[in-house]
Formats: C-alpha cells, structure tokens, sequence
C-alpha cells in the first residue's frame, strides 16, 4: 500500500483542501491510499485540545495511524504548520517517512518572524482577533490572505464560512498552535528523508524567501510557481500534483 498522508496548517482542517487530494490521486500509482487526518484542536478534533509543541503533534499523528491500522512508511504532503510537523518527523523517525512534500513553510532558525508572518499581514490580523468578524468575514480575510486566484472565491468562502461553525476551532487552541508554530526550532542538518519544497511567488502571508533559505542550507530541490499565493494547492492545484509526480518520477525506485 502507498499511503499518502496530508497535513494542513495552522487552524486549518481536511476540509480546506477542497479538491486537492482527487487532483493528487488521479496523478499517483493505482494503490496509492490518501489520508488526511486532522491535527488535535481542528476540523474533526475541534473538540481536542491542542498540543503547545510541534513535537506532541508529531505523536498524535503517529498513534492516531497506528490505531487505525495504516502502518508506516508514509509520503506526507504538508503545509506551514503541518510542514513543521513533517520536518520534525522526518527528523526523529526517519524510517517511517518513504517521501515528503512542503508547501509554504517557513522555519526557526532559517528566517526572521518578519517573513515568516509578513508585515504587511499583521494589522489585518489583529483586527481578525479583536473586532469579533463573522465566520463569512474571517474566512474572506483568510481567502484574501492566502491565495492570489482561486477558482470560486465567493464559494470557497461560503464552504469555508459552514465549516467554521461545524468545527469552530477555540481561542485556545489557536493560540496553543501559534505557540508550537512560533517555539519550534527545525535541526540544523537535513533529516534522511527526501524532500522537495514548493511555493508560491505570490504568497503574501509567508515570504517567499523562507523556502529559498531552508532550500539553500538543506541543499533541496525548491520549485516556485510564479503568481500562485500560500494556499498553493487551492490556488494552482493541477499544478502542486504534476510538480509532484515529476520529483517523484525521478527518484530512484
């Protein structure tokens, strides 16, 4: 079985991936398995409190497979705070990751917090946190903040909006997440997995040069699209899975 694991990031659940896992699938060997589990505190685990470190999610993720019987090793897709996951992963159980993809990720000690949450963001998001917006109003400042040309802007909206009020994800937890996000320290040498990073050009949450660096001292290979935004598989999601089944083509097998 090729089982393929995606993870979101920070506040986000398996719902947000809209139609980004069957795009990814029609491009993958017929076995392959696509998981796309929630990290505690999100979508389906709304109700779970949120572990404060990169590291206790990792073992959350690693438990919640086991319990379900898919055993390892996994390919992982993953973004931002789901990438710091992947890395901290790979790092400490490298044995079970077979293959790994990070999107928009941004990484202590790499880059400075100015570009791992750009300036220009910050004002929004302070008004997100203290003028009490509405589940349609946040998300369209989500939308706005993170993608450059979605297909349906005005529907992705809504879906997102609805999918707020089912798993509406707690101050708390928010903040707890923000915490793992902000206190993890990635390892100064590459884990013994192999890895090709992607972004976007356009990403206005994220600096685009917290993926050159991680690229530049980890000696990866990085692929930039050149308008998409930080939700790069809403935005240019054909093209996250043709990127990702040519690196895969050319590994040895």
């Amino acid at each position: 079985m090729n089982t393929w694991i995606l993870l979101r990031g920070l506040t986000r659940e398996q719902a947000h991936w809209g139609p980004f896992p069957e795009l990814l699938r029609k491009t993958l060997p017929r076995d392959a398995l696509i998981l796309t589990p929630d990290l505690p505190g999100n979508g389906t685990l709304w109700q779970s409190r949120s572990p404060c470190s990169v590291k206790d999610m990792v073992e959350h993720c690693r438990q919640a497979l086991r319990e379900v019987g898919h055993a390892p090793p996994y390919h992982v897709l993953a973004m931002s705070l789901g990438a710091m996951v992947t890395v901290d992963w790979a790092d400490r159980y490298p044995n079970e990751l077979a293959a790994t993809i990070l999107i928009s990720t941004s990484m202590r000690p790499f880059s400075p917090f100015w570009h791992r949450l750009r300036p220009l963001q910050y004002g929004r998001l302070l008004r997100l946190l203290t003028c009490h917006p509405t589940n349609v109003e946040w998300e369209q400042a989500i939308l706005e903040m993170t993608t450059c040309h979605p297909a349906d802007p005005q529907a992705t909206v809504e879906r997102w909006a609805q999918t707020r009020r089912s798993h509406p994800v707690s101050v708390g937890n928010a903040c707890r997440q923000l915490l793992a996000a902000v206190r993890y320290q990635a390892p100064s040498h590459p884990p013994k997995v192999p890895m090709l990073l992607l972004n976007g050009q356009g990403d206005q949450l994220v600096h685009p040069d917290c993926s050159q660096t991680l690229a530049q001292t980890w000696q990866l290979p990085l692929i930039t699209h050149p308008t998409a935004g930080h939700d790069l598989p809403l935005d240019a999601g054909p093209w996250v899975a043709s990127q990702v089944q040519a690196w895969l083509a050319q590994r040895p097998q």
